[in-house]
């Protein structure tokens, strides 16, 4: 599993364009916020999710491999079991990283997605990582484990 903070840092800065799959429309789920969150902070992203047309103003595809776009990280939102055969999505339309969110561990879709050249991450949160490392938790007090009195470029 890859989660020393280097990587998590290049893992996050390179990759713009994320495909949720799972992202719910209801404002209370925690995929539409972690989809939100990232909106706000520049990254552009893709909703899966057969259940509807559009989320948080983006189009929603039904699957990854109908995604017209280059796609850079599959975030997933859903159960370890259903993992393995996004991770094969996530292979075959070219993702740079498969990020499975937290409570999912597939370790056979990681080991696959890790053979074909992808990143990989499991069992954390896009959007807590990306808030502990550039920043975006520092007034709530919490430990984010960056021991550092500058922000990161």
């Amino acid at each position: 599993m890859t989660a020393d903070i280097p990587t998590l840092r290049r893992i996050l800065k390179d990759c713009r364009t994320i495909a949720i799959v799972g992202l719910s429309d209801q404002w209370h789920r925690p995929s539409n916020f972690v989809g939100k969150y990232l909106q706000q902070h520049g990254y552009r992203i893709v909703p899966v999710n057969p259940r509807y047309t559009e989320v948080l103003g983006e189009r929603c595809y039904a699957d990854l491999r109908d995604i017209p776009v280059p796609v850079d990280m599959v975030d997933v939102f859903r159960r370890t079991d259903d993992v393995l055969p996004i991770a094969q999505a996530a292979v075959r339309i070219g993702a740079k990283c498969l990020w499975q969110q937290i409570g999912v561990v597939n370790a056979e879709a990681d080991a696959l997605v890790r053979a074909a050249g992808l990143a990989s991450v499991m069992d954390r949160c896009v959007k807590i990582e990306h808030a502990r490392l550039f920043g975006g938790l520092h007034w709530a007090g919490v430990n984010t484990r960056v021991v550092s009195a500058r922000r990161p470029v």
